[in-house]
């Protein structure tokens, strides 16, 4: 989440830092974040001109890194690839970092002094020696041997080296840190203690100017999820707005604040495989209005036995990609629905209109349990003035459920229940 670039439609979001006061995660309360979008006009990466095109290349750049895993940690990333930037702030006394935030991957880290091979990054590098708080990690830690070949002993103190699928690498010390976010709902800090995280002092590749490292969301132990633990009981939630909403952030919520319930809520199962980092869901099918097309496994995949947990749920890929046998079928059901002649595709984009009203076609997804009722803004993108594109793309390698199939739906995860919930909602006023 192949050749595009990095870093989708993204949701990038910013974590704003408001107040003075503290509040301790540990206590098991529920919090929430603000997310701005990549591409609003609330985020310095905001650029008007073809923001669909470059979009979607970071979107279909990301499939690499989901392709069937190698056991090692590093293939669970790719570099630059995360989704949000989160504006943290990391040690005592607390300095702001701002760093990717990654569904699709573990490991914590930033760009520290002394570095002595980094790409450049906008804001000041952090430095280990100025807090109180920061400490290395013993060759013997538990986290250390998570890493595995990805390891090494220096002087008793835990070294990383995790290098990603472009070439990209970030190598230094694993540490424990302070780490301190925003309750957005409350406004007071919510501190983070002794988080496991990376110190690079050695990175680069393609990472971003405006990034200064990567903070992971995904399901293995070193993911900040899983580091934050019974005190948010497993449980996240992220409520997307419409890419149309520009000056709207959406949210992203913690613990008791991330429970999906009330009326239209649905659940599907989470499905343990490897890599689990990943979120697997099982697709059973998809209908278009009242047709309704049984989810197809490629003769190979029905080899490998692999029915269940044959979709990743991914809030970092724009797009939606269904195997190719499995999209040929939804596109013709869809030409059929729309009464319009398609014209040239859109460079990545493989089924399109001109025309200046929005379109619209009834279409449900089946995951196991739970029917997935889209709207128009989760189906077709607008590209230009009087041209609209499928937001569902085809692909040979392991299908994703993207983000704009995610729009105006509350999204939760909730990891000890082993499910993930869909809730309708107005994104902009949750």
């Amino acid at each position: 989440m192949a050749t595009f670039l990095f870093n989708f439609v993204s949701f990038f979001f910013l974590i704003h830092l408001s107040t003075l006061s503290l509040i301790n995660a540990s206590n098991g309360v529920g919090f929430s974040i603000d997310l701005i979008h990549r591409d609003s006009l609330l985020s310095h990466f905001y650029n008007p001109s073809q923001w669909w095109e470059n979009a979607f290349r970071r979107s279909i750049a990301r499939i690499d890194h989901f392709k069937q895993p190698r056991k090692d940690v590093s293939s669970t990333v790719i570099a630059n690839n995360g989704e949000y930037l989160m504006k943290i702030s990391i040690g005592t006394p607390p300095i702001d970092v701002l760093a990717i935030a990654d569904t699709g991957s573990d490991l914590n880290w930033v760009q520290c002094k002394p570095c002595q091979d980094c790409y450049k990054q906008v804001t000041p590098l952090f430095d280990p020696k100025s807090s109180s708080t920061y400490i290395n990690l013993a060759c013997n830690a538990s986290f250390c041997e998570e890493l595995g070949s990805q390891s090494s002993c220096s002087r008793n103190v835990c070294q990383y080296s995790y290098s990603y699928g472009d070439q990209s690498f970030t190598n230094g010390n694993l540490a424990s840190e302070t780490f301190t976010l925003s309750n957005s709902k409350s406004g007071r800090y919510v501190s983070l203690p002794k988080k496991v995280f990376g110190c690079g002092h050695n990175n680069n590749g393609t990472f971003d100017k405006h990034g200064s490292g990567l903070i992971g969301l995904g399901g293995g132990s070193l993911s900040l999820i899983s580091q934050l633990g019974s005190s948010i009981n497993g449980k996240f939630a992220y409520c997307l707005v419409p890419l149309t909403a520009e000056h709207e952030t959406s949210t992203l919520s913690f613990g008791a604040d991330a429970i999906v319930s009330g009326s239209g809520v649905v659940s599907t199962p989470l499905v343990s495989k490897s890599p689990i980092t990943f979120y697997y869901l099982t697709l059973e099918g998809i209908s278009v209005g009242t047709k309704r097309l049984r989810y197809k496994q490629s003769l190979e995949a029905a080899a490998r036995n692999v029915e269940k947990g044959n979709i990743i749920i991914d809030s970092g890929t724009t797009l939606t990609l269904l195997p190719s046998h499995f999209y040929d079928e939804l596109e013709a059901a869809v030409k059929d629905a729309i009464h319009l002649t398609p014209i040239d595709n859109q460079k990545e984009l493989k089924l399109c209109y001109e025309t200046v009203k929005d379109i619209g076609v009834p279409i449900t997804v089946h995951f196991s349990g739970a029917d997935v009722k889209l709207n128009t803004v989760n189906t077709f993108v607008r590209v230009d003035d009087n041209i609209v594109c499928f937001a569902i793309i085809p692909t040979d390698n392991l299908a994703i459920f993207g983000n704009i199939a995610q729009i105006n739906f509350l999204v939760g995860y909730d990891r000890e229940g082993g499910t993930v919930s869909f809730k309708p909602t107005d994104c902009t006023k949750h």
